[in-house]
Formats: structure tokens, sequence, C-alpha cells
């Protein structure tokens, strides 16, 4: 297998939110926040090019939302495409995308916008997998969850006919499979990768950034913040 990182883009965050109990004057010194304590983070997704199957891991947030949603979070995104296309590939030769969860910033390029303005599929012949407890926790979200989904990224990859649930880890092809890691959503899964003799994993928001590898720094984000430590 061989791996490339695609970058769709950034997007500007609650810097408070996503250091969790670690304070502002500590997690500042490490990510400068802007006037409205607002991090820049990447919108990274995963190239995984075995020899059987093209594997996109994440969609970014695409461009779906209005300006206003947009402009509330800094949202300089919508470049997956052309990072695919640098690597000699398009829409159509991704076979299967796998999400990590269905946070509309890891899962809003799954679809994109036709001229009618209906959310139809962007990569048009992929399955699309997820963990089960994700798709329904994404389906019927609780007060704390329900602004981090937005359907129209989702519901179309069901009505297509190309959602695959996964229940627990699975193995995904030769040297790819996922571990179900919880806490950041419910049925939040990583994506671990046998490279030759590299072992790769994409944790996605389990570890956002390098800042988050000490132990103690769990965002507020988390549902289980505990289970995640001693996870």
């Amino acid at each position: 297998s061989s791996v490339a990182v695609i970058s769709d883009g950034t997007f500007l965050v609650d810097g408070g939110s996503y250091f969790g109990q670690t304070p502002k004057s500590v997690w500042e010194l490490q990510m400068k926040p802007d006037r409205k304590n607002r991090i820049r983070l990447g919108l990274n997704c995963l190239l995984i090019q075995t020899p059987s199957a093209n594997i996109l891991v994440d969609t970014g947030a695409g461009h779906k939302r209005p300006g206003k949603f947009r402009d509330l979070y800094g949202l300089n995104g919508n470049k997956l495409l052309k990072g695919l296309k640098k690597l000699g590939l398009t829409a159509r030769d991704i076979d299967l995308v796998l999400l990590t969860h269905l946070h509309f910033d890891h899962v809003g390029g799954c679809t994109k916008l036709d001229r009618s303005g209906n959310a139809v599929l962007t990569f048009p012949k992929a399955q699309y997998a997820v963990q089960k407890a994700c798709w329904d926790e994404a389906n019927e979200p609780n007060e704390r969850a329900k602004n981090s989904y937005y359907k129209d990224d989702f519901l179309p990859l069901q009505d297509q006919g190309v959602l695959k649930l996964l229940e627990g880890d699975s193995e995904i092809a030769g040297g790819v499979s996922t571990k179900v890691t919880d806490g950041h959503s419910a049925g939040h899964q990583v994506v671990l990768v046998e490279a030759g003799s590299e072992r790769i994993a994409y944790v996605a928001d389990l570890i956002p950034t390098a800042y988050h590898l000490p132990l103690g720094c769990i965002g507020s984000f988390d549902q289980s913040p505990n289970e995640t430590l001693s996870g």
C-alpha cells in the first residue's frame, strides 16, 4: 500500500473547546488564537492505494454550506479534488470512502450540490463505510452534538445504496483496518495502515494536533474523556 495526505484546506475552531481543561495561558503558546479565540486546523484526508483499490479516508468540509457558515469557521476548503488531481486521480477513481466519523469537517466533502441545489455524491463510483454507532448518533444527535452534523453530508449515501455500516474493529483491505475509539463521537474510529515496513495511524479527532499527545490534553468535545484517557 502507498499513503498520501491530501488537504481539503483549513478552518477555525474555538481553541478552548479543542484544548479542554488545558489553560489558555498554556495552549496559546503552542497555537496562537485569533481575536475570536479561534485556532486554525487542517482539514486533512488520507489516500491509501492498494493493489486493488483507491481508499479515501475522510473528505474534509466540502463546499455546500452557505457563506455565513464559512465565515463563522473561517473555512478555507474545497481543495480535496484538486489534491487528488495532483496525484493523477479524479473523483471517479475512488473505490471506497472510509469515514472516521460524521462531523461536518470530516464528511462535508462526501456530497456536493448539483445545479438544482440537491446534494449528490462527490465520489460516484465509491462505497462509503462508517461505524453503525456513529451513523445512529448522527441521525439522532443529542443537544450537545447536533451542531456538528448536517444530514445532507451523509443521508444521500444511504439513499443511493452506497452506505456500508461497520460494527466494531474491521479489516477493510489487505494491510488496512479500523479500530473503534469512541470518545470524540460515538463510533469514532481510527484507520491503521501497513505500508511496507511502516505502520501508519490516521487518528482523526482522537488526537487532532501534535499538541494533544500529552495524555491530559483531551478536548471538551470528547463525550467520555476519562474513558478516552484510560483507553
